[in-house]
Order: structure tokens, then sequence, then C-alpha cells
């Protein structure tokens, strides 16, 4: 795949528009491929979108980073994907703050509740499962009251696995 042509600068968000495009069609088959490429695109977009020259564009390209890598450790074993994942949401929440932009912050900290989700189930982590909750639930709320219905509807459709997840793994807790 070359390099996308430069064009007042904006290469960066090309790269972050294919890394998109990648991760979309990642949905549709069973593979990884396409999100491994998305990973490869999204680092590369990395580069030049640094978070000093443009940092809400960086958190952006960093929370599509870690959408990709959430996906790709869904479909697999053990949990370093879904690690990595955490990690680039984190980083993505340094400037998508709650006080700055609040839907993007809200957006960001909800796929990081729903990759911890998944780490959760994983490990069989209780505690973690119930912090994954509430950063769905917060996510959802913040959706719900900022106007956006559709990343509302979004969330709110993970809760009751969300919240499903947090009784199983309480009451093996109990039963040990």
């Amino acid at each position: 795949m070359g390099a996308p042509v430069l064009i007042n600068g904006t290469r960066y968000k090309t790269q972050n528009d294919l890394g998109h495009v990648l991760s979309l069609l990642g949905e549709r088959e069973s593979g990884t491929a396409k999100f491994e490429e998305a990973l490869a695109v999204y680092r590369e977009a990395l580069k030049e979108r640094t978070r000093e020259r443009v940092p809400l564009d960086w958190a952006t390209t960093e929370d599509n980073l870690g959408n990709a890598l959430s996906r790709l450790g869904e479909r697999a074993s053990g949990t370093v994907k879904l690690e990595e994942a955490l990690a680039a949401y984190r980083e993505a929440l340094k400037e998508r703050t709650r006080e700055r932009v609040p839907l993007q912050w809200a957006g960001s900290f909800g796929n990081e509740g729903i990759a911890l989700m998944l780490l959760a189930d994983r490990r069989k982590d209780v505690t973690m499962a119930e912090a994954a909750l509430s950063q769905i639930n917060t996510a959802f709320e913040t959706m719900r009251d900022g106007g956006d219905a559709a990343s509302a509807a979004y969330y709110e459709q993970q809760l009751p696995w969300a919240r499903d997840l947090v009784a199983r793994l309480g009451k093996a807790r109990s039963a040990r």
C-alpha cells in the first residue's frame, strides 16, 4: 500500500480515514487482516498527527487505534490486544477531557469501558467488570444528556451485557 499524497499537510487525516475504512471492512470479515492493516495505518498517522501539533486530532486517532485493537482483542485469545486498546483509550483521554469536549470524552471513556469489560470477562475479574459497567453507564448518560442519541443508544445496548457479566462474575466469586 503506497503512502497517501500529502496535500496541504493533511496526509495524517487521509491515513486516519483509511484506517477507519479498513476497520469497517474488518467488521465484515471473520479474520483479522483488515484490522491489522488499520493498526499499521493508524500508527503511521500518529507519527504526523502528534499530540503537540493537533491534540484533538491525535486523540481521535488514538481512539480509533483503541477501537481496532479492541476488536482484534475480542477476536483473539489472550489479553494483549485488549490491554493495548486500554492504553490507546487512556492516551486519547489525555486530550479528550470531560471539560474540554464532553461528548468525545464520553466516547473514549465508554469505548475504554467496553474494552475493560472484555478484559474483565477474560480475567474473571468482577471488580474490573464493575468499573467497566460504571464507565459504560456514564458514557450512555453523557451522550444522552448531550443530545447524541445514536451514541447514547450504542452504549445503552452495551449495558445489559455489562450488567450480566457483573452478576455472573459476582456469583462465581460468592460461590468460592
